[in-house]
């Protein structure tokens, strides 16, 4: 199945899609966009584009497991997107950004050309961690 992740955020929320077996996750921009109507709206033409079945979004959570203001945004966007008729699965994404960071790191990123894929590669980590819980347990997806 197809599937796009998406890791939102106040000015850029950042795109990746999986390919139809669920092996290879492959980053595909960022948003550039505060309107949380409009990201919506951009997310779910990026999903028709990427023919995705499934919306996997991350949900910021505290480092302790409880939910904050950001997390509150980040459901009202998921009810948006579920108005688009593609299922959406929330996920929790506390250190995804850390990790990314860490992969541009490794491949010589920094700065301005490290900002402009944070976010995509953010969403890449996003849907690899929930890949990874999918294959592991078959069914409950």
């Amino acid at each position: 199945m197809k599937i796009l992740a998406v890791d939102y955020g106040d000015a850029r929320t950042g795109l990746a899609v999986c390919d139809a077996t669920e092996l290879l996750v492959s980053p595909v921009g960022q948003l550039e966009e505060k309107n949380m109507a409009r990201v919506s709206q951009k997310i779910l033409e990026a999903g028709r584009q990427q023919r995705a079945e499934m919306i996997v979004l991350g949900l910021p959570r505290n480092m302790d497991g409880t939910e904050g203001a950001r997390a509150e945004k980040t459901r009202a966007l998921a009810a948006l997107l579920a108005e688009g008729g593609v299922p959406v699965r929330l996920w929790d994404e506390r250190r995804t950004t850390v990790s990314a960071a860490a992969l541009l790191a490794e491949n010589g990123s920094f700065g301005k050309k490290r900002k402009a894929k944070l976010d995509a590669v953010s969403a890449a980590v996003i849907l690899e961690t929930y890949l990874a819980w999918r294959k592991n347990h078959p069914g409950q997806a």
